[in-house]
């Protein structure tokens, strides 16, 4: 994979008034992709606006990270909500943080739906058409950045809308390319060196290992590190140095020559 542009990205802004989660700071100097919770899941107007200016001031692509109304359940809790007011939704969260982008003098590049919101629509096209209509709705120069779901890619491109597939290195995949369910033994890998191993592989072979030991091919644009989980500061700089060490380059998603998100015709 040599000459290969990767995202290293991260979710952030995961925190609540004076809780914080993860070290957005030192992340921010690493990852060249930011998800910022929308204060639904996660954040708060305070914590959003901090984390765009940090995001800004290491040159770090802002994105909304956009999930269930709740806090207490991390967003990690399926929830029964009408379609339509859910796209209202996604909608609002995207507003948020688009608006206190738009006030700090820079832009939203890119959505990321968290969580229990985001497994569901990955493995339903009749929940991923909406909610991806609403994003084109609201800007269809967004990119979406999604784990590998066929789904998401399919609702996507009717609406026209740029799809990155990111890996999420820490958790299990099953043999259709979707997350395995946390409540699954080993659904987290929290084995660095497994991590590191699993990363390697998907660089050098393009392959990754599913939970049932199958080899499922895979084509990302960018690697997850999840902010909350300890030690993302050190396995985010072990990423790095194994995207480099086989002559891939960290390129933020705006950037990639081959993403070619549409223009907002409202800008």
């Amino acid at each position: 994979m040599t000459d290969m542009e990767i995202d290293l990205n991260a979710d952030l802004g995961e925190g609540f008034g004076p809780w914080t989660m993860g070290d957005d700071r030192a992340l921010l100097g690493l990852v060249t992709s930011a998800n910022i919770a929308c204060g639904f899941h996660a954040g708060d107007p305070a914590i959003m606006a901090r984390t765009v200016a940090l995001a800004r001031q290491n040159g770090v692509d802002i994105g909304a990270h956009v999930g269930f109304p709740d806090r207490q359940g991390f967003g990690r809790r399926v929830m029964q909500v009408d379609t339509a007011e859910l796209a209202s939704m996604v909608v609002y969260q995207l507003g948020a943080l688009a608006g206190l982008a738009r006030a700090a003098g820079c832009r939203m590049t890119h959505m990321s739906f968290h969580g229990a919101l985001g497994n569901m629509a990955a493995a339903d096209i009749a929940l991923a058409a909406p909610l991806l209509r609403a994003v084109a709705d609201f800007d269809p120069g967004l990119v979406i950045s999604s784990s590998s779901s066929r789904a998401i890619e399919q609702a996507a491109a009717d609406c026209g809308l740029t799809v990155a597939t990111s890996f999420l290195a820490d958790r299990a995949y099953d043999d259709q390319g979707l997350l395995v369910p946390r409540s699954l033994p080993d659904s987290v890998i929290k084995d660095e060196a497994r991590v590191l191993a699993r990363v390697r592989q998907l660089l050098q072979i393009g392959t990754v290992t599913t939970y049932s030991g199958a080899s499922l091919p895979m084509r990302v644009r960018s690697i997850l590190v999840h902010g909350d989980t300890p030690g993302a500061v050190g396995l985010a700089r072990l990423i790095r140095d194994s995207i480099e060490a086989v002559g891939g380059r960290i390129v933020p998603l705006s950037k990639q020559a081959c993403l070619t998100p549409r223009v907002n015709p409202r800008e």
